[in-house]
């Protein structure tokens, strides 16, 4: 892979399996959207930016600095070699096909708390109105980074704010649990830094101190927040595929890679 990078522009060449519409839109990021055709827009990283790919080659486009080249390949996981993980995974025939209909889906590496707050949010909804909730929450308390675009809120900042303050977002029940989230992150309580390296189960524990954060926001939250991809949410359409595919457990080529793996069969299931 070769990096160019200038004030307006991040040039990464001889990106290898990588789609950026799957990658932006299969249920893991909820701020992204196609502004015109193959070029879509967002705010992550805490910039708002519009990418577009045009074969192997994936542009994005902003202000840029020196340094923002390093994140923004962490952002799409671009040194992990995804073309061998799925080798591997097509071992197992169900996953081959999952491959095959849906080829470049990467795993986001998103701010932690973002993750956390985003699938706190995400609890028995869809996305139309999880997008909604996020939007409105950026554009309240995010900063302003012009053109109608927000950045997405500290903890620091949700977490000196009541349940009634959030009653512009209509989040629902999810409110209490954004404030408790904050809450605990931003005194310290649960520290999010040390989920990129702790063993998986402490981390899990670390999570699930937050009220309203279970097994699956927590592994949604290890998974898309720390790039720990051997974290394995599992949500309704996952619980059917293990159910139908996999009732004895996932397949040995998917051991330390269950996440990638998941999100393979996760919009497979979903689109089929």
């Amino acid at each position: 892979m070769k990096t160019e990078i200038n004030k307006n522009e991040i040039i990464f060449s001889s990106v290898d399996t990588l789609s950026v519409p799957l990658s932006l839109d299969c249920g893991q990021a909820f701020r992204w959207s196609e502004k015109s055709e193959s070029v879509w827009h967002g705010v992550a990283c805490g910039k708002a930016v519009d990418i577009l790919q045009k074969d192997d080659t994936l542009i994005i486009r902003g202000t840029f600095e020196a340094d923002d080249a390093d994140r923004w390949a962490e952002y799409f996981d671009l040194n992990r070699d995804y073309g061998k993980i799925c080798e591997r995974l097509k071992a197992d025939n169900y996953l081959k096909t999952a491959i095959k209909a849906y080829p470049g889906i990467r795993i986001l590496k998103q701010e932690p708390w973002e993750a956390l707050c985003s699938f706190i949010i995400s609890q028995n909804n869809n996305i139309p109105r999880i997008k909604g909730i996020i939007e409105r929450l950026c554009a309240h308390f995010g900063e302003d980074l012009g053109n109608g675009d927000f950045s997405f809120p500290s903890a620091e900042k949700l977490a000196v704010l009541t349940v009634e303050d959030l009653a512009p977002l209509r989040s629902g029940f999810r409110a209490k649990y954004i404030i408790d989230a904050a809450q605990k992150v931003a005194n310290g309580e649960v520290d999010l830094k040390k989920l990129h390296t702790c063993d998986l189960d402490e981390a899990r524990e670390e999570l699930i101190k937050i009220k309203g954060v279970g097994a699956k926001v927590a592994e949604c939250a290890l998974l898309y927040g720390c790039g720990r991809v051997d974290a394995f949410p599992v949500d309704v359409w996952v619980r059917r595929i293990m159910s139908e595919l996999y009732p004895e457990g996932l397949p040995e080529c998917t051991q330390g890679v269950e996440g990638i793996a998941q999100q393979y069969l996760f919009h497979w299931r979903r689109n089929i």
